[in-house]
């Protein structure tokens, strides 16, 4: 009788969906380090606007360079904007409503740009009474979602966001980490709701973009 030939076992091939599920978790970092570095660079501008302007006060050996804020601070916003990148198109995807509305990179840059601009009015514009301003910024807010959002998950995970940082900002300023001048709405600003809200949106956008880019590159 002849012997078969033993072939010796070539290295094992990944199936389909090993591989699927590998490709998408490596986008999904890619992602959320882009998200990561772009919140931590918004925090840095939009904190030094808030200092130069005496909104927020941080005790004074922290403010030591054009940063100009505790160290922690950015990789919170970093990490938090992470988050919300993540969740926008992922909570569109499981709602079986994909987010179709203005979904190019130049509007997603407009929509940083007017959200940059609502920060920026709340530390420079001058109004009578803090009410003013709130209603200001919180009608700027909106407009915002309804040019470049317009979806119902998006505003309802804007009020959600909202609602969550400014509480977490409440126990951060009562526990003395830092403080607002003239706090008007327990501890803080009435108008920081609304920098939330706009801020939930803006970081939102840029996530679904982020995504959309991912899948169109997975169709190649």
């Amino acid at each position: 009788m002849a012997e078969g030939k033993t072939e010796s076992p070539g290295p094992k091939k990944r199936g389909p969906y090993i591989s699927s599920v590998t490709s998408r978790s490596v986008n999904l970092m890619i992602r959320g380090v882009v998200l990561f570095f772009i919140g931590v660079f918004l925090a840095l501008v939009l904190n030094l606007l808030q200092i130069q302007r005496n909104v927020t006060l941080f005790p004074p050996d922290v403010i030591a360079s054009i940063f100009s804020s505790a160290w922690w601070v950015p990789p919170c916003c970093g990490t938090a904007s992470a988050v919300i990148g993540l969740l926008y198109p992922c909570i569109d995807r499981h709602l079986g409503e994909p987010h179709k509305f203005k979904r190019e990179w130049s509007s997603v840059m407009r929509c940083v740009a007017v959200f940059v601009g609502i920060n920026h009015a709340s530390a420079k514009v001058d109004f009578d009474n803090n009410i003013q301003l709130s209603l200001t910024l919180a009608a700027l807010s909106i407009g915002l979602w309804w040019t470049f959002d317009r979806s119902r998950s998006g505003f309802g995970l804007g009020v959600g966001i909202a609602f969550l940082a400014t509480l977490v900002t409440q126990l951060l300023v009562y526990n003395g980490v830092y403080q607002y001048t003239s706090p008007d709405f327990l501890y803080v600003r009435s108008w920081l709701p609304c920098i939330f809200f706009a801020g939930g949106i803006t970081m939102g956008n840029i996530g679904r973009q982020l995504a959309m880019v991912e899948s169109r590159l997975g169709q190649y």
